[in-house]
């Protein structure tokens, strides 16, 4: 495998970056019974009034189970809507009742930015907010939420997406559903279109020569209702060029990707019902070409990539706890070949992949492999650092003590993958970082984010991480060589929570 001494190649870059980056040497889901007369009594015939009153209070009665049943199941549905909503933003529902949860989230959703707890949930998930000496007005609150909380908040140069979501609520104020989801597009920070769908949510999206594809699911009333996926391609302008519901015969499909094959077709994988891996071809106008399903076991679909004529995919499965494990598919869907990155006393978790100029690479972090405490393999080494210094009576660890060990658990590296053979021949690394995103920048280079960790805090008695902490986010190009041409700090800044 080569190796290329990354100091080297960027000699002429601010040596404060340089500091950062070294060469990485190693690899990466009855019994019934009928009721008796009592003992003893002798039960006449009841008489026509009376039947009619017992069948008038047994309708009363269904109806008032029946109206309890859906409200409550209406609540459960907008409080998992709602805990789903925190997580994924970095949001911590520590110290909140179920109804504080509920009323942030729609404080959040509905943009009004009035609930009295919503200011400091988000000035804990925003680093380095200051804090204000007067109350943040609604404006100030909705401000700073599209600036550093909202994943999918417009960036400053190229093409950006963001999804919005409408909400139904009744004259109570309990969530109803959704009414639509908003897909809008952003060129340099200014809206060029917004694209709107009510048959299905929006979960993901793919900017490509041939348009802007995107996917998610229908909604369900109920956990017995099939859950269908939709894809849906929007042209240049925003029209909707045309939308398609999957229906492979599954309870449940998933869609988990969508890639362009580079000559108008393309390729859906999805999973049917947590146990299929499925490939679903289609054309220019939306026409199902092919579709192929292998039973895989409980394995999710992380990132997918075309590699040569066929694709790359990584799946995980929870229970395994395998975050690098790659196959590689051809174009019909079947799996030829596998790989396993983890070796040299290193565990690898792929965070992002990309193909780029006829290659792929992944962004990922490497972690020394160590035992389990507690389930957390990833960060095991911390916590018995950690959980050390509480039993020692030390309850307030401070960052400049607890960042060093946390960086030093944790590699970014990127690998660039060989379109034939799937396996890596090159790769970079960076001390103490995780690897983030990747993406082709505005210049037609190479993106490669890279989150630098540099404060941390242990937080034994929250429920959703342990640890906690900010990354400085450094922004490394490449050309189509795969060599790094540049690199920068963005200023932006990133939760850490494990």
């Amino acid at each position: 495998m080569k190796k290329e001494v990354l100091s080297q190649i960027i000699s002429r870059i601010d040596e404060k970056y340089i500091e950062e980056a070294t060469v990485f040497a190693s690899d990466s889901s009855r019994a019934s019974g009928s009721p008796g007369a009592l003992p003893g009594k002798t039960i006449g015939k009841p008489s026509r009034s009376f039947r009619w009153g017992v069948l008038a209070a047994c309708l009363v009665l269904i109806a008032a189970i029946g109206s309890a049943g859906f409200a409550l199941a209406a609540e459960v549905r907008e409080y998992n809507h709602a805990l789903a909503f925190f997580e994924e933003n970095g949001l911590s529902a520590e110290g909140l009742s179920r109804a504080d949860v509920k009323a942030v989230y729609r404080d959040i959703t509905q943009k009004t930015f009035s609930y009295g707890k919503t200011a400091e949930v988000i000035r804990q998930a925003v680093p380095g907010w200051e804090i204000l000496q007067h109350e943040p007005t609604p404006e100030e609150l909705a401000a700073l939420w599209d600036k550093n909380v909202w994943r999918n908040a417009p960036s400053e140069k190229g093409i950006s997406y963001r999804i919005d979501f409408r909400y139904i609520y009744d004259e109570q104020g309990s969530y109803r559903g959704v009414e639509k989801s908003v897909l809008e597009c952003y060129r340099d920070g200014e809206i060029l279109w917004k694209a709107e769908f009510r048959d299905f949510s929006i979960r993901s999206y793919a900017h490509t020569n041939e348009g802007t594809m995107l996917w998610g699911e229908s909604e369900r009333s109920s956990a017995f209702d099939p859950l269908y996926g939709w894809i849906a391609l929007v042209d240049g302008e925003g029209g909707i060029v045309w939308q398609r519901r999957l229906d492979h015969g599954f309870q449940n499909e998933r869609v988990a990707f969508v890639l362009a094959n580079g000559d108008g077709t393309w390729a859906v994988l999805s999973r049917g019902d947590f146990r299929y891996l499925c490939l679903s071809r289609y054309d220019a106008e939306g026409k199902e070409l092919s579709f192929h399903q292998t039973e895989m076991g409980n394995y999710g679909i992380q990132n997918a990539a075309k590699l040569g004529e066929g694709y790359i995919l990584q799946l995980r499965s929870q229970r395994a706890g395998d975050a690098a494990l790659l196959y590689k598919m051809d174009r019909e869907g079947n799996l030829t070949d596998s790989f396993s990155y983890e070796e040299d006393g290193l565990e690898y978790y792929i965070t992002d992949m990309a193909e780029y100029e006829g290659q792929v690479y992944l962004s990922a972090y490497a972690v020394p492999r160590q035992g389990e405490y507690g389930g957390r393999r990833e960060i095991a080494g911390i916590l018995e650092y950690a959980f050390a210094c509480l039993e020692a009576g030390r309850w307030d660890i401070p960052s400049e003590e607890l960042t060093p060990v946390v960086r030093e658990n944790y590699t970014a590296i990127l690998l660039i993958c060989d379109p034939e053979g799937g396996a890596p021949r090159t790769f970079y690394s960076v001390k103490g970082s995780l690897g983030g995103s990747l993406t082709v920048g505005p210049s037609g280079q190479l993106e490669w984010n890279v989150e630098s960790i540099t404060t941390t805090f242990f937080s034994p008695a929250t429920s959703s991480f342990t640890i906690g902490g900010n990354c400085a986010v450094f922004c490394y190009t490449f050309d189509a060589e795969g060599r790094l041409t540049g690199q920068r700090d963005t200023g932006e800044s990133v939760p850490y929570r494990r």
